[in-house]
Parts: C-alpha cells; sequence; structure tokens
C-alpha cells in the first residue's frame, strides 16, 4: 500500500482537527495545500492516521521478530509496538475515541443504555481558593519515561511507582523534601545469553499486598515479579506468553492474579512463585481482574466478563451486555456487586444471582476508563455510609453515582483531558482524580487543586489519608501532603 504526499498531508491535518487542535489544523492546511485537493474526505475513517500508524508499527514488529525461516526468535507471539506501548495505546484511544464519538450522544439511543435524568446530576461547585501551594507538594525524578501506575505501602509510607522505563521504583519521603528523598530501583531484566540485562519493557501494573512485606509488578515482557519492600526480586513469574496488562493480590496475601494480553488470567503462590492454575477462557486480550474472597473477576476486548474460582475448570458465571471493549472491573467493598466500565461509553452494575445487569447506565459520551467504590461496609472506616461509584472517561468527566438508586449525584466537568485514575480517600470524605483536582463526595465541590509538570495517569492516597501520590507523563512522582 502506497500513500502519496497529498494522502500524508490529508491525514495529519483530520488528525490535528480530531484531537481538538482547530487552529494548528488550519494553518497546516494552508501550508501544506491540502485545500485544493482532490481527496474525498468522507471516505476517510475517523482516526485513520493512528491507524495506519498501528498497522505500520505491526509490521516493523513482524519483521524484526521473524527469521528468515519464518520461525519467532523467542517462540512468543507477536506483540505490536503499540501494545507494548501504554502511553502510546492511550494516546491511539483517545484520538479514536475523540474521532469516533464526534456527535457527542449522551442519550444511550445507539446502544440500548438508560438515560440519566438531568435532574439527578449536581454540577461540580468550585470553592474560591483551592490552589495547592507549591510547599505541600514534593516532585521527586529518576523515572526516564511516563510513570503509569503508584501505589503507596498500606502499612507504612514508602510510595511505589512504575514506569515505561522498564523500573519500579520505591520512594522514601519521609523528610519531605526532594533533595532528602531516597529511592530504591526495581529494575526488570530477562535472562539472555546467560546474563541479566534490561528488558526495555513498560511496567505497567504493580501493587503491594495487605501486609506491607512485598511489591508485585507486571511488566509488558510478559512475567510478573515479587520483589520485597527492600527492592530485592524474590520470585519472577513466567507462564505467560505475552504482555501483562492487570495484577492483583488476594486479601490474604498469599496469592497473585495476573491478565494478559495471552488471553489468560493466572492465580500464582506468592511464596513460591508457581503458577496455581492458568484460566484460558477469554477469546481476546484480558485486560483487567479483582478478587472476591477466593473467587475472581476478569474482562476482556472480548466483552465478556468471566467470574472464576481456583481448582474449577470453567467460569462459575459469565456476564455479557457489553458490546466493546470492558476496560475495568471491581468489585464493591461487601463483595456483592460487580462494577464495570466500557469503551462502549456504559457503566454496568452486576450480581451473581442474575444474569443480566442490575443497572445498565450511560452518562459519558466517550470511553469509560476505570471505575473505583467508595470504601464502605464492614471492615472499612465508613461502615455506614452509603454506597457511591466513581467512573472516570476519556470525555474528561467524572460522575460520581448513587449505586442503590442507580443515579448519579454529582459530576466534575471542569477538566480539561481524558481522565484515566479515580482514587477515593480512605474515609470516603473526598475524590481525588488524575487532574490533581480533589473534591468532596458529598457537595461536589472542588477542595484542592494541583497543577504539576505533566499530565497524570494515576493516583492514590496514603493509609492515614494525609497524602496524595500521583504518577505523572513526564515521569515525574508528586506527593502532595494535605496535612501541611
Amino acid at each position: 500500500m502506497s500513500i502519496s504526499s497529498d494522502e500524508v498531508n490529508f491525514l495529519v491535518y483530520r488528525y490535528l482537527q480530531e484531537s481538538g487542535f482547530s487552529h494548528s489544523a488550519f494553518t497546516f492546511s494552508i501550508e501544506s495545500h491540502i485545500c485544493p485537493s482532490n481527496i474525498n474526505g468522507a471516505l476517510v475513517p475517523p482516526a485513520a492516521l493512528i491507524s495506519i500508524i498501528q498497522k505500520g508499527l505491526q509490521y516493523v514488529e513482524a519483521e524484526v521478530s521473524i527469521s528468515e525461516d519464518g520461525t519467532l526468535f523467542d517462540g512468543r507471539p507477536i506483540v505490536s509496538v503499540l501494545d507494548r506501548c501504554p502511553s502510546l495505546q492511550r494516546r491511539a484511544r483517545t484520538a479514536q475515541g475523540s474521532a469516533k464519538n464526534g456527535k457527542n450522544t449522551v442519550n444511550g439511543e445507539e446502544n440500548g443504555a438508560h438515560t440519566i435524568a438531568n435532574n439527578h446530576t449536581d454540577m461540580m461547585e468550585v470553592d474560591g481558593d483551592v490552589e495547592i501551594p507549591p510547599n505541600k507538594a514534593v516532585v521527586v525524578r529518576g523515572h526516564e519515561s511516563e510513570v503509569f501506575i503508584c501505589a503507596w505501602n498500606p502499612v507504612s509510607d514508602p510510595l511505589a511507582s512504575a514506569s515505561g522505563d522498564s523500573t519500579a521504583r520505591i520512594w522514601n519521603l519521609s523528610e519531605n523534601s526532594t533533595s532528602g528523598s531516597t529511592q530504591l530501583v526495581l529494575r526488570h531484566c530477562i535472562r539472555e545469553g546467560g546474563q541479566d540485562v534490561p528488558s526495555n519493557k513498560d511496567v505497567t501494573s504493580l501493587g503491594w499486598n495487605s501486609e506491607g512485606t512485598l511489591l508485585a509488578t507486571g511488566s509488558y515482557d510478559g512475567f510478573a515479579r515479587i520483589w520485597t519492600k527492600d527492592g530485592n526480586l524474590a520470585s519472577t513469574l513466567g507462564q505467560h506468553t505475552g504482555p501483562i496488562f492487570a495484577l492483583k493480590w488476594n486479601k490474604k496475601g498469599h496469592f497473585v492474579l495476573s491478565a494478559g494480553v495471552d488471553k489468560t488470567t493466572i492465580i500464582w503462590d506468592a511464596h513460591t512463585g508457581e503458577a496455581k492454575q492458568q484460566f484460558p477462557f477469554h477469546a481476546a486480550p484480558a485486560l483487567d481482574v479483582d478478587w472476591q474472597s477466593n473467587t475472581f473477576a476478569s474482562c476482556s476486548t472480548d466483552t465478556c466478563i468471566h467470574v472464576c474460582k481456583l481448582g474449577q475448570d470453567r467460569p462459575i458465571k459469565t456476564f455479557q451486555g457489553h458490546t466493546n471493549e470492558v476496560n475495568a472491573i471491581k468489585w464493591d467493598p461487601t463483595g456483592n456487586l460487580l462494577a464495570s466500565c466500557s469503551d462502549d461509553m456504559t457503566l454496568k452494575i452486576w450480581n451473581m444471582k442474575q444474569d443480566n445487569c442490575v443497572h445498565d447506565l450511560q452518562a459519558h459520551n466517550k470511553e469509560i476508563y476505570t471505575i473505583k467504590w467508595n470504601p464502605t461496609g464492614a471492615g472499612t472506616n465508613n461502615p455506614n455510609a452509603n454506597l457511591m461509584l466513581a467512573s472516570a472517561s476519556f470525555d474528561s468527566t467524572v460522575w460520581l453515582w448513587d449505586v442503590d438508586q442507580g443515579i448519579c449525584i454529582h459530576t466534575l466537568t471542569k477538566l480539561q483531558e481524558p481522565v484515566y485514575s479515580v482514587a477515593f480517600s480512605p474515609d470516603g470524605r473526598y475524590l481525588a482524580c488524575g487532574s490533581f483536582d480533589i473534591w468532596n463526595t458529598q457537595t461536589g465541590a472542588v477542595v484542592h487543586s494541583y497543577r504539576g509538570t505533566g499530565g497524570i495517569f494515576e493516583v492514590c492516597w496514603n493509609a492515614a489519608g494525609d497524602k496524595v501520590g500521583a504518577g505523572a507523563s513526564d515521569g515525574s512522582v508528586c506527593v502532595l501532603d494535605l496535612q501541611k
């Protein structure tokens, strides 16, 4: 397939338009002389430039992965360069979402979801002076690429982060100053020629066990790893045959659950590194997993959600209803309800007692990227609080839901970029979102706002609820001390 220079220019012009850079698109169209061209724009699909680049990267990956006799160099399936780079993948999905949802349909008529009545939605209020001063923020640097995820140790206050530079890091920020902070660098290596060499693959998932003694990481090199809190490698878990997208510890901390592009999920024994069981039930890459007691749920780009149990050779429950890939799933704190969000722009609530979803909600007008429940019920600091769910979308909004009634109670709308992360404070009173705004969940008012040096991919609260950590696109890790 060959593309003329006029066609390339038009694709760039369309990409600038779809991304919202109207002035740049206009200037480019004049300077590249595409206006008098004979290209029929109606025949060019949305996000065409991204699609062509993705195919080109896949061809390049195939060329460097296959030997002259047609065999793979390392025996692993080919995974595109785009799939190995979450940041590029996120940007591609953002551009595609912006383009394909140009009609801004919010009534759910196209996919059958029901509408959220306007009288149930309160728009966000902004307090007068909420900007967080620099003396409350500690910004540490060390990562050489985007920081995709971060997590506080649940017992003490070290903060772990994972990046596209093939490392995870454990930060000791007790001195509350950039110069005084220390870091442990967890280098992700693979065995080649009898030596350990850097994997050069993104580290995309991590999590502490409940005791704060072990840290698990998942990487696009296909391996999960378990580290001690001192940064020493304890186990390498290598049964996946492709990148790992997500991993989670069970509550007792003796199992790690991982999900991968190889369409499978695996339960690992955290102490021996042994794969207890591999679950090959999805028809496409598995994107997320979440534990519920001794069972777990998994979701996939195949639009299905499976609930599985160790020792069972088939899913004990399968939920179907989404019409596009399911990005995230989360059990509520009581373990009775399962929430899911999808590229089909719907948020669905399920329970194990019925096949159809309890609530089928649409309010966002682009893909919903992530969801989080507020901490409530037995075993939390808020046993009597109302059950709430937050959803974050590529449409640059966050919605807060009353799940019992199936209505939206607050909407955070003053954001400028797609939202990749949200996190409730331990007491459930506040919600931090990827724009680094912190808002009151009862009033819907923004109470803190911070502008860092890069886009935010992840936000998280420490166990005490007085610090918020964030991983940024410029490789920095930021901590806001709300008690200063």
